[in-house]
């Protein structure tokens, strides 16, 4: 049977990518998570994942009580609308994906990435990721659970830090041998 609520996202920029460690959102499950970044003109993934979100509504409707809500909440979200002073959303798409299982994660090559610092908010990689539909406690809606991470590429950290290779020289001390 094929799966139509699983997509491999083309190219896209991890965001709080808590892939390494669960962490526990607002005293829930300790998960692990991230935020895809998708351009909008990447349509083949975007179509993919709205299709992909459809599936998982009417997968869902047993969930819903026969029918799919006008109201339901989808994963996928609008940079431009939901984050307009974050430059990172700007023209993109954004879904926050999580697991209670860790993901593996491989680089472009499919071996495994062992260095934590290889994988942070910022770079840029593939996911695997599977809508499903929840009913919990009255919230309805289509949630996004994460597979597996490729890393494709790497970008600038969106932790507002600075490696410390790219604000340091070598520093030679003069006064060493007086």
């Amino acid at each position: 049977m094929e799966n139509n609520t699983k997509v491999i996202t083309g190219k896209v920029r991890f965001s709080y990518a808590n892939v390494w460690e669960p962490k526990s959102i607002n005293g829930g499950d300790e998960k692990y998570s991230v935020s895809l970044i998708i351009p909008k003109a990447d349509t083949k993934t975007v179509n993919e994942v709205k299709a992909a979100i459809e599936a998982a509504k009417q997968e869902g409707k047993a969930k819903f009580g026969g029918r799919v809500p006008a109201n339901l909440k989808t994963p996928l979200r609008d940079g431009d609308v939901d984050r307009p002073d974050d430059e990172a959303y700007k023209n993109s798409y954004f879904i926050n994906a999580n697991s209670k299982d860790k993901p593996q994660i491989v680089d472009k090559n499919v071996k495994p990435i062992l260095d934590q610092s290889e994988v942070y908010s910022g770079c840029y990689g593939r996911a695997s990721i599977t809508f499903y539909a929840f009913n919990s406690n009255g919230n309805k809606g289509i949630a996004c659970g994460l597979g597996n991470l490729q890393k494709l590429a790497d970008g600038d950290a969106l932790s507002g830090r600075t490696k410390a290779e790219n604000e340091f020289s070598t520093f030679e001390d003069e006064d060493f041998l007086s």
